[in-house]
Parts: C-alpha cells; sequence; structure tokens
C-alpha cells in the first residue's frame, strides 16, 4: 500500500498545550460555583454580606498567592454575580 497523504491534517499525534488556569482564575471560577449551589442569590443583603465575608476570608486561606487587591476584585465580581437579573425597561431595549 502506498502512503496516502492527508492534505491539511498533519498534526496527527500532535498535542496542543492546554493552557493552565491561574490560581486567579481558579478561586473565580471556585466563587462562582460557591454562588450557585450555596442560595445565596436572592438572599437578603445582610445575609449575602455576612456569606461573602466568610467565603473570601476560605479563598484567602485556600490561595494565599493572590492579592488583597485581587481578593477584593473576586468579591467585587462575586457580589455582582450574585445579583439578579435587572429588568430590561421599554425604552432600554430599542
Amino acid at each position: 500500500m502506498a502512503n496516502k497523504k492527508t492534505h491539511g491534517n498533519n498534526n496527527r499525534g500532535r498535542r496542543d498545550a492546554v493552557a493552565t488556569p491561574t490560581p486567579y482564575e481558579e478561586a473565580r471560577d471556585e466563587l462562582f460555583q460557591h454562588v450557585m449551589q450555596c442560595g445565596v442569590i436572592g438572599a437578603e443583603p445582610d445575609d449575602q454580606r455576612e456569606w461573602f465575608d466568610a467565603t473570601v476570608a476560605y479563598l484567602t486561606d485556600r490561595y494565599p498567592e493572590l492579592t488583597p487587591a485581587q481578593m477584593q476584585e473576586l468579591r467585587t465580581l462575586g457580589e455582582r454575580f450574585a445579583q439578579p437579573p435587572k429588568r430590561q425597561t421599554a425604552g432600554s431595549a430599542a
């Protein structure tokens, strides 16, 4: 049998490098998973604040390589993520 060349598929056996998430990305994803699983969405503001205090403290211990500024940014992202979607008004939908 003759070797057949396949055009455009010269990458057989080659593995592309998989990007490893940074500690920040891991912490962000973990925070979002906790928000979705823990019922914090729709909770009272005081309960959310208390939950985020405890969760960010946990993440700070779990990811000591993150700076305080990064942890604050994660908290802000998490608090926004936990808010219910905003309704569009007739004027803003146009």
